[in-house]
């Protein structure tokens, strides 16, 4: 019975599959907003999607500017069998912190909401923040950053990306 577990546990499957349609070179489109209310940045950048580990993992590597400096950034997002449940890591090169987040699959809205732990390096602490990701279609998603406002502690929209895959 162990061994059983231990290989569906290991098994790339549906879930793993629907994240491998993201595999392939996508154009962004950022809205930033550093405090609510505030007039939102605008960047374009560009991700390259594939899939590692056998099919298990999906691996993006986003790059751009920000605030005229260049980013690279780099996501990785499973699907935990055993629990059911999505898990994603981002790490980029303004910060020395690795985001985590788990999420669940809402199959009515085609959308996963990520919730999770991130440094604020204002006060050297974790705080929460949430992540939808919407697979739109096959060449379109998009993806909202909630996190708390330093004043209020409030949650609101830090970012939005729309995703726009490239053709091959």
């Amino acid at each position: 019975k162990e061994q059983q577990a231990m290989m569906a546990y290991a098994q790339p499957g549906p879930m793993h599959q629907m994240l491998a349609k993201s595999a392939g070179n996508w154009s962004e489109e950022t809205t930033m907003w550093m405090a609510p209310g505030t007039q939102p940045m605008k960047n374009t950048g560009s991700s390259t999607n594939v899939m590692i580990m056998d099919g298990r993992y999906a691996q993006s590597t986003h790059t751009g500017n920000f605030m005229g400096m260049p980013f690279t950034g780099v996501s990785t997002t499973g699907y935990d069998n055993a629990r059911k449940v999505f898990t994603n890591t981002w790490i980029d090169n303004m910060g020395t912190g690795i985001m985590y987040s788990e999420g669940v699959y809402n199959e009515k809205t085609k959308s996963i909401e990520f919730k999770g732990k991130a440094t604020d390096c204002t006060k050297g602490k974790t705080m929460d923040f949430r992540q939808v990701i919407w697979f739109t279609d096959d060449s379109h998603q998009k993806m909202e950053m909630y996190m708390p406002d330093s004043k209020t502690g409030k949650e609101f929209k830090t970012m939005e990306i729309l995703f726009t895959k490239q053709n091959s």
